[in-house]
């Protein structure tokens, strides 16, 4: 990346190690505190110089280093954070003597905070509105609404309640059973959730960058979108699979995964037996209302 002449770069996507002790074919994951951080301020700094003043970051990281590295990029390197999203997945890491983790961090970065791209109006970013999805109502923008800035309980606590308007962004993780997964990497991203951000962030024919290509989504989705597309990656067997990956990909391609996460996968007898408990609770509501309806009307003949 040193090599990048400054300013050539519109959005940067970067999922970098997380220093947990994954084990990668040629990488440590396992540094010290302070080194991994010395490390990291280094590679965002080249970020930011290869960014375009115009230009947008993306970093996706684990909780253990999320905190230091948002601070490393705002307050050393000079970025500014739009937002920080929290993408919700499934297939998470159980633990036992702790909650069990479902989540990453997708921390979203500017260079300039009065010039950058956000593509507001793309209607494959936009969601329906609460007005057009609960109350029908007519006065609705016709075009949905960008995503809220709120916390939500998972689709599988409340099936009728999670929506991906929120900060919080339900997507798979690409576990090793689905038909999206590349199969020589470990810890590949979906392409509907690069998709937004590739969306939402450049426009066609911009130049997009990941630092650490891993199994190659972000290049490949890049390529889908009509973006070119700049990757780096340590291991020669991830960058052959990344490579293969990238070629075999064409512009305007549809995206791998469900677009709809909520429909990624078949429904289970679970979710079938809570969606008929919920059936039943709304028809017992309607009929409550109803008889209170008619107790009303009694007293007023």
């Amino acid at each position: 990346m040193k090599r990048l002449p400054d300013g050539c770069i519109d959005l940067a996507f970067a999922d970098p190690p997380y220093n947990i002790g994954y084990q990668y074919d040629v990488y440590n994951d396992n540094r010290e505190y302070h080194e991994y951080l010395a490390w990291s301020r280094d590679w965002m700094g080249e970020v930011h110089r290869v960014l375009k003043p115009a230009g947008t970051f993306w970093l996706a990281i684990g909780d253990e280093y999320a905190a230091e590295l948002k601070l490393i990029a705002q307050r050393e390197l000079g970025f500014t954070c739009r937002n920080w999203v929290v993408w919700y997945y499934t297939f998470g890491v159980n633990c036992v003597r702790k909650l069990n983790r479902s989540h990453a961090h997708l921390l979203y970065f500017v260079k300039d905070p009065e010039q950058f791209t956000f593509n507001a109006d793309d209607p494959a970013v936009r969601v329906p509105s609460a007005r057009q999805l609960v109350y029908g109502d007519a006065r609705a923008n016709p075009k949905g609404r960008l995503p809220d800035d709120t916390w939500i309980l998972r689709p599988h606590d409340v099936p009728h309640g999670f929506s991906e308007r929120e900060d919080t962004w339900y997507f798979p993780r690409v576990a090793g059973t689905f038909k999206e997964r590349a199969g020589f990497h470990g810890c590949q991203m979906p392409e509907q959730l690069l998709g937004r951000i590739i969306r939402l962030c450049s426009n066609p024919g911009e130049v997009v960058l990941d630092p650490f290509a891993g199994s190659g989504t972000t290049l490949a989705v890049a390529k889908k979108l009509g973006r070119n597309w700049i990757g780096y990656e340590l291991s020669e067997e991830y960058a052959r699979g990344a490579r293969e990956r990238v070629n075999a990909a064409k512009e305007g391609q549809p995206l791998r995964g469900a677009a709809n996460p909520l429909t990624s996968v078949l429904p289970t007898p679970t979710h079938e037996i809570s969606q008929k408990i919920e059936r039943r609770l709304r028809a017992r509501r309607q009929r409550s209302q109803k008889a209170a309806l008619r107790q009303r009307e009694l007293r007023f003949e």
